[in-house]
């Protein structure tokens, strides 16, 4: 019985993943299609903010990729923030996210340590977060150093990560009622994989 209510659980987790997923890149579609609206009415100027893969802007310096990197690639996470309360506090959080691509593809999944595993086999761990609150309502915007740790793939050069556009994700601010309780907190950023730039 407690298998099938972990089957459900886990099945309706995904099933409100895809939907959620689905609407924001609807939103993501709709914002690309004004942009390239602007830039037709501008003679073409905009054109690349369409697909524009350049580093984000970041409010404070200590989050901002090296000078001598790239954008590799860039994800849109949906997932969740997973606290477990130990009597004191909620403890560290472990995510649980799926990175989608700028078409909607799934293309790489977001778990604990924290490490990123593409769907063609790269796996990559951040480590020395630096961490910045834009939003006190969101999880902090972070820039993490990487440690390749295999296979093929988009993550094989990656050099640093930067989380930034953080939505939700935080712990709760209620205590929990016993130890061991788990809270899983909805969350989407936007995910930035940077390589040494060629230059």
């Amino acid at each position: 019985m407690m298998k099938e209510r972990n089957e459900t659980k886990s099945t309706d987790e995904t099933t409100v993943l895809q939907s959620l997923a689905r609407t924001l890149m609807a939103t993501l579609s709709a914002k690309k299609a004004t942009v390239g609206a602007l830039a037709l009415l501008l003679g073409g100027g905009l054109t690349a903010l369409a697909t524009d893969n350049r580093a984000p802007e970041v409010p404070d310096t200590s989050i901002a990729a090296p000078t001598n990197t790239v954008v590799n690639f860039h994800g849109f996470g949906v997932g969740f923030q997973i606290y477990t309360w130990n009597g004191t506090d909620w403890g560290k959080a472990v995510p649980d996210a799926t990175l989608f691509d700028d078409e909607g593809n799934v293309v790489a999944s977001h778990f604990g340590g924290p490490r990123w595993k593409s769907n063609s086999g790269s796996q990559v761990l951040g480590v020395s977060p630096k961490a910045f609150i834009v939003d006190p309502d969101s999880i902090p915007w972070v820039l993490l150093q990487a440690v390749y740790e295999g296979g093929p793939g988009i993550f094989a050069e990656t050099t640093f990560i930067q989380r930034v556009h953080t939505v939700g994700g935080k712990s709760p601010e209620t205590d929990g009622t016993f130890i061991g309780q788990v809270a899983k907190v909805p969350y989407t950023a936007d995910y930035f994989f940077y390589r040494q730039s060629n230059r």
